[in-house]
Parts: structure tokens; sequence; C-alpha cells
């Protein structure tokens, strides 16, 4: 198991408990796919590294496509989290939410993401069409009904299994079109 997602390995945890079936024994390692396969039958590899892969010389499974066939909901690998205290700490006319989303929308401005990707190419060795892809169709950027309702059945099946604990209940600071607590 990649080492640098514990969301990625909860996931994995859950897919074989509730899912897949049989008992697994797992093992945290570098990202490192060679290391990984000397070692054990299996490797969990995410982030840049898992973009890097030869997929032709290894069957390969997308851990949010497996959810999503498995549950029908979407998966929620990353999100914005604000203790309760330090958004009472806020000037009252600070809109953090307003704030994360204008963030969001610049990025994604088509002169803003060429300059991302262009970015990505000079660091990873993939092509921009694919780094493009990838940030445009690969990644939904943003906290639906939908994707909360994937979030809270993650969260439950987790728990179920053991792999994370009961998590609270999730609140949502103000957004009119995402607004769910």
């Amino acid at each position: 198991m990649d080492n640098s997602s514990l969301t990625s390995v909860a996931l994995t945890k859950v897919l074989f408990a509730k899912h897949w079936g049989g008992e697994r024994t797992y093992a945290s390692m570098e990202p490192d796919l060679h290391s990984m396969l000397a070692k054990c039958d299996a490797g969990l590899i995410i982030g840049d590294p898992a973009l890097q892969i030869d997929r032709s010389r290894y069957i390969t499974y997308d851990l949010a496509d497996e959810w999503v066939r498995w549950t029908r909901k979407p998966f929620v690998f990353a999100f914005w989290a604000v203790r309760q205290a330090a958004v009472a700490d806020l000037a009252s006319n600070l809109d953090l939410p307003s704030i994360f989303q204008e963030s969001r929308n610049h990025g994604l401005l088509p002169p803003n993401l060429e300059k991302i990707v262009d970015g990505w190419t000079r660091r990873l060795p993939l092509s921009k069409a694919d780094i493009r892809t990838y940030l445009t169709q690969n990644i939904h950027y943003y906290l639906d009904a939908e994707c909360i309702a994937g979030l809270r059945l993650f969260y439950e099946y987790a728990a179920e299994c053991g792999v994370l604990p009961r998590v609270a209940s999730l609140h949502f600071l103000a957004d009119v079109k995402t607004a769910v607590s």
C-alpha cells in the first residue's frame, strides 16, 4: 500500500472487505511499484507515480471507478476541512466558502489551467494532452449532493470495516448550491 495516501488505503480496504471479498495482508511501502511487486502480489500506487505506470504491462484498477461501479456514488478523495473553532474566529465579513470557490474557479479558467498544465508537464514525463485530460475529465471540482452522499457512504462502510473510526456528523459552511448538513 502506497504510504502517501491514507484515503486510498482506506478505500482499498473497504473495497476488499465489502465488495471484492477475501482476507488480505497489507504492507505500507514507498510508492515504488517494482519494490512493491518484489515483495507482494499487488501494489496500490496513487498520485503522480500512478499516472506514470505503463498500463500495458500490468492489470490495473482505478479505485474511484471501482467505487462508482459498486455503489453508483462518486468518491471524494479530498476536500477542504476547517475546524469549527477556526471558523468561529474568522472575521464576520470573511466568506470562506466564496474564497475557496473563487480560487477553484480562477484555477479552472482556460489561461490559468494552461499554466497549471505547463507546470506539471515540466515535472512529469506525460504529454500536455494527458495532463489536461486528467485535470479536466478525471477530477470533479464541486462537492455536490451526490458527492456528499458518496462521502457519507464511504465513512459508514469504513467504520463498519474498522478501517476508520466512526466519523462525526459532517457540517458544511453556507453554500446555496451544496449546503447539506
